[in-house]
């Protein structure tokens, strides 16, 4: 493990695993570095990969208040530990923050998007702005479990499979990110496709969704590919969101050096 400081002070702790050009791994919610332990193998056979525990999770500092600025810097300054610029991996709302880091203007080369949560449904705004009312009441209460839970209904897991995590060896460490969740949404916004933002995105684009998703990621992929300068839109036939890495390594390494 390696650390690098960001702008703030906040201290960023990450793996490099192999030599090449540098690509950058940019986990979503509920997660830390650690979900991408087999993706960066698998690519670090091609690339220098780096793979970061975004702020407040794993080995990372954390320092209030949160911005949405203060991850893009935090982004910055691995790509500088990495050499000064790299392609950018981004799953689900990781995928939102390497947008915001694009249009910021980050030394970017290229960028996969995996399933960013996007909605296309005019109702979905307004349940985005109900979730991010009761997440801020339970994290303000210190009912952290009860955030996890909130979030975890809210991407469709059912009741069942949640209280059975709750009694996993697990829980403790996804408890301890509950406060990340609202880092997440306030990266996600409205959780509909920021089309202004997106425009800005020059860099070349993959944008991936599994077939066996749901039809949400599909419309987000069609949605998100429309406001991108530079798309490329790609279906992966079997796959959810939970996609299985030695199947996106070789999509996301075609189009790395592509």
């Amino acid at each position: 493990m390696d650390t690098v400081v960001s702008s703030d002070g906040t201290t960023i702790a990450f793996d490099q695993l192999g030599e090449g050009a540098p690509v950058v791994l940019v986990s979503g919610a509920s997660t830390a570095r650690a979900v991408h332990a087999q993706l960066a193998e698998l690519l670090a056979a091609d690339f220098a990969v780096f793979n970061y525990d975004r702020r407040g999770r794993g080995d990372s500092g954390d320092t209030l208040p949160y911005a949405i600025e203060r991850e893009v810097e935090d982004l910055h300054a691995v790509i500088a530990a990495a050499g000064g610029s790299a392609a950018i991996f981004g799953n689900s709302s990781g995928a939102a923050l390497a947008l915001h880091a694009a249009a910021a203007r980050l030394p970017i080369t290229r960028l996969a998007l995996w399933e960013p949560p996007f909605m296309v449904d005019p109702d979905d705004a307004r349940r985005q702005q109900a979730y991010v009312a009761e997440l801020t009441g339970l994290l303000g209460a210190g009912r952290r479990g009860d955030a996890m839970v909130a979030f975890m209904k809210t991407i469709g897991l059912p009741e069942g499979m949640i209280a059975g995590m709750r009694q996993a060896p697990m829980w403790e460490g996804m408890e301890a990110l509950a406060h990340t969740l609202a880092y997440d949404a306030a990266v996600m916004g409205d959780s509909t496709v920021p089309t202004g933002l997106v425009a800005s995105v020059t860099a070349p684009t993959l944008v991936p969704e599994g077939s066996e998703t749901g039809a949400w990621a599909a419309n987000s992929a069609r949605a998100l590919s429309a406001a991108l300068p530079n798309p490329q839109q790609r279906t992966l036939d079997g796959q959810n969101h939970a996609v299985a890495w030695d199947v996106l390594a070789p999509v996301v390494r075609e189009f790395f050096t592509g």
